[in-house]
C-alpha cells in the first residue's frame, strides 16, 4: 500500500463522518474492557466533532482563514500573457464506462469554466488539464480526470489542439511536477478553488515554476444568504469544514512537496 493511500485512509478515518464509526468502535471496546467513562467520553467527542464542523460559523471562519491567504497569493495578478493556463485537478469525476459514460461536474467545477473564459480572452494559448485516477491506474474501469476536463472544455468551445492533458497526477504534488516537465520555464497561469490557492501557491513555487495563481469558488458572506444557512447546522457546512481541515493541516503538516525542487 503507498503514500498516497495511506494518507487518504487516515484522513477520512480523522473527519466525520467516518470518525463517529471508529468513535463508536472505541467507546464500545472500551466499554467492554469496564473503562465506561472513557467509552463516554470517547463517544461524546465524536459526537461534538460532527455538531462543531456542521455549524456554519465554524465553516465559514476555517474558510477566511485560507481565503486570507489566497487573496494575498492572487493579488497583482494580471489578465495575461501566459504559455498556458493550468487546471488542477478535482473539479469533475470522470466517466467510468460501463457504469456511467460521462464525466460528472462538482462543486468545484468553476476551475475549468475559468479556464476556458481565461483562454477565450486570450491568457494563453493553451490549456493543460492535470489529474489522473486512482482506479484506472489499478486497472480498474474509469478513465482519467484530465480527461473529463478535456471533453468538458470541447463541450465549452475550446479546439482540441489548445487542449494539453497530463492524466498522470494524483495530487498536488504530481500537477505541479509534471506540468513542470511540459512547459520547460514557461509562464504560468493556475486555477484552483480558493481554499487551495495557499497550498497549490507553496507547491508550485517549490517546483520553481513561474506562475500567478486564481482562484474560484470563492466563500459567499453570510449577509449574501438566507439566515438558516448561515447559522444551522448542515451537510453542507460539514462538507466545507472538512475540505478546509485536509487544507490547513496539508498546508502545515505536509512535507512530500520538499522533493519538488528543481
Amino acid at each position: 500500500m503507498n503514500t498516497f493511500v495511506i494518507l487518504k485512509i487516515l484522513a477520512t478515518l480523522m473527519l466525520p463522518p467516518a470518525s463517529l464509526a471508529v468513535g463508536v468502535v472505541l467507546s464500545l471496546l472500551l466499554r467492554l474492557a469496564g473503562w465506561r467513562r472513557l467509552a463516554g467520553a470517547t463517544l461524546g467527542v465524536a459526537l461534538l466533532q460532527i455538531l462543531v464542523l456542521s455549524f456554519p460559523p465554524v465553516t465559514q471562519r476555517l474558510n477566511l482563514h485560507l481565503e486570507a491567504k489566497a487573496r494575498e497569493a492572487v493579488a497583482g495578478n494580471q489578465p495575461c500573457c501566459y504559455d498556458a493556463i493550468v487546471v488542477l485537478g478535482g473539479g469533475i469525476s470522470p466517466a467510468a464506462p460501463p457504469y456511467t459514460t460521462e464525466p460528472e461536474l462538482n462543486d468545484a467545477s468553476d476551475r475549468i469554466w475559468q479556464a476556458a473564459r481565461m483562454f477565450k480572452a486570450g491568457a494563453a494559448p493553451r490549456i493543460i488539464v492535470s489529474g489522473g485516477s486512482f482506479v484506472e491506474q489499478q486497472g480498474g474501469a474509469a478513465t482519467t480526470e484530465a480527461e473529463a476536463m478535456r471533453r468538458f472544455l470541447l463541450d465549452l468551445g475550446i479546439p482540441g489542439d489548445a487542449i494539453v492533458s497530463d492524466g498522470k497526477s494524483l495530487n498536488t504534488i504530481e500537477n505541479m511536477r509534471n506540468v513542470r516537465e511540459l512547459v520547460k520555464g514557461g509562464r504560468l497561469a493556475i486555477i484552483t478553488s480558493a481554499f487551495h490557492v495557499p497550498r497549490a501557491a507553496k507547491l508550485a513555487k517549490r517546483a520553481g515554476l513561474n506562475f500567478a495563481i486564481f482562484g474560484v469558488d470563492w466563500s459567499v458572506p453570510n449577509d449574501a444568504i438566507p439566515w438558516w444557512d448561515a447559522w444551522l447546522p448542515s451537510v453542507g457546512a460539514l462538507a466545507e469544514s472538512n475540505l478546509a481541515i485536509r487544507e490547513l493541516v496539508a498546508l502545515t503538516f505536509d512535507r512530500r512537496g520538499d522533493g519538488l525542487a528543481p
